[in-house]
């Protein structure tokens, strides 16, 4: 007989086999998940007004794309990483709410890369009739 080979080395083996696909398949959405400090300067915010051109209703994060003007005036879409659908459910936001060409203004806190057009969102405000969600701008009077 090999050393190894007995009934006892195979359950063993088995047994571990089990326990790393549980550990991985407990901390796959550990992994999967983000700090949004990772990507975004969170202590800074950019407005942009524009209309939307696409609104992805969708998990893990929503987007929204607006089409704005780059600070010289060149057009410039920009994608604005939202949050989940079950979030978003829960203030009441809907596959609906946002429609192609809702004129609107977002604030969000803009890339660490300066030539990447996403931005993360922290506030968004229809014009057509003051529709908003997200933090208040502490800027006002």
């Amino acid at each position: 007989m090999q050393p190894n080979s007995g009934v006892g080395y195979k359950v063993t083996r088995s047994w571990w086999a089990l326990v790393l696909c549980g550990v991985a398949i407990v901390s796959a959405p550990l992994v999967g998940h983000h700090s949004f400090a990772v990507s975004y300067i969170e202590a800074d915010t950019i407005e942009v007004a524009g209309d939307v051109v696409e609104f992805q209703y969708k998990n893990p994060h929503s987007w929204v794309f607006v089409l704005g003007q780059e600070p010289f005036g060149a057009p410039k879409t920009y994608a604005a990483e939202w949050t989940s659908t079950s979030q978003l459910e829960r203030s009441g936001i809907e596959r609906d709410t946002l429609r192609v060409g809702d004129s609107v203004r977002i604030w969000g806190s803009p890339n660490k890369n300066p030539t990447d057009n996403r931005i993360r969102l922290r506030r968004i405000e229809r014009r057509s009739d003051g529709w908003h969600w997200g933090q208040e701008r502490r800027d006002r009077r």
